[in-house]
């Protein structure tokens, strides 16, 4: 008899990569995947509908994807009604001591799994796509699916399948796309020089770290005060920033926070208390290009960060470097 659950598990990695990129949250890419299970036991219980499986990987691709599709669909009219701005649940993991942020070099493998990560400025770029151009993208230009079995997926023709994955190529590279092209080394120098500036609290030595288009977003899933659009320009992001991290210095030691993985890219984790009394994390991630910042990503929405380990009572504000 077949093992199933083995055959199955050998594919769960590289499908949940697929479902994170085309959903943008890892609880509903989870979820995807393990509908794709079921639906996987269910066909090969099926004589008939087992008798279709001849690529096993193909497969399960084909199979998650019409389901992300289908959340995506659904997803689209829920993040209409989202309380002020929307930002991807964060992947957070420690910063390795052998991450390439001192001129080490990773060995191939390891580059590859690098790589692998989705990054926010990736998934909040995404969120701008209709969902079959989401998928199209995705399939297509991220995993190398050919547009014959994207056209599968979508329910269309493989000339339209091309033109869904043109069009989302045409809107992520789009002169307002916030870029993002700096190594770790660059991101933990330009990520220093931000703490550092809001930490003096001037403005112009701020404003050396970020790029003229620089836009910060924030989501606070209506849970706390928080602008419900983007912040956007140096100047306007400049002030923003101080009065938000400024004020981190200042609070005698109720700031904790470190430097952390956040999908691959160097990110703060902060907790801190609300004027109210109530306890705050926060995820602030960074994109970086010729080394200023091009967007700021704060996700302060309770419900997206449960699952974050706390910090300990060695995180200080700054944080260690």
């Amino acid at each position: 008899m077949r093992d199933l659950a083995t055959e199955f598990e050998a594919e769960r990695g590289r499908l949940l990569s697929v479902a994170r990129r085309m959903l943008g949250s890892r609880s509903e890419a989870e979820d995807a995947v393990q509908e794709t299970w079921l639906r996987y036991a269910g066909a090969l219980a099926d004589p008939g509908a087992g008798a279709e499986i001849r690529e096993l990987s193909a497969w399960l691709t084909t199979t998650c994807s019409r389901i992300c599709l289908d959340v995506l669909r659904s997803a689209r009219v829920r993040r209409e009604t989202y309380p002020g701005q929307w930002l991807p649940e964060p992947v957070v993991s420690p910063l390795d001591a052998a991450a390439p942020t001192n001129g080490y070099a990773p060995d191939p493998a390891e580059r590859a799994v690098r790589t692998d990560q989705v990054g926010t400025a990736l998934l909040v770029v995404l969120e701008r796509l209709a969902p079959e151009q989401r998928v199209a993208l995705v399939l297509h230009d991220v995993f190398a699916v050919p547009f014959a079995r994207v056209a599968d997926v979508l329910g269309t023709t493989e000339v339209a399948a091309r033109q869904l994955a043109h069009r989302a190529r045409r809107a992520v590279t789009a002169p307002d796309v916030p870029r993002h092209t700096a190594d770790l080394a660059e991101q933990r120098r330009v990520l220093q020089a931000f703490v550092a500036a809001t930490e003096s609290g001037e403005l112009d030595q701020l404003l050396r770290v970020l790029a003229p288009d620089v836009v910060f977003v924030g989501d606070s899933g209506g849970h706390y005060p928080s602008a419900r659009q983007p912040v956007v320009g140096a100047d306007a992001v400049g002030r923003f920033t101080l009065g938000l991290f400024g004020r981190a210095g200042r609070y005698d030691g109720r700031v904790r926070a470190r430097l952390v993985l956040v999908d691959g890219v160097l990110g703060l984790q902060m907790e801190t208390v609300h004027s109210d009394g109530r306890p705050i994390r926060l995820v602030t991630v960074f994109a970086v290009d010729q080394g200023r910042i091009t967007a700021i990503y704060n996700q302060i929405n309770p419900e997206k960060l449960a699952d974050l380990p706390s910090l300990g009572a060695d995180d200080h504000w700054p944080p260690r470097w």
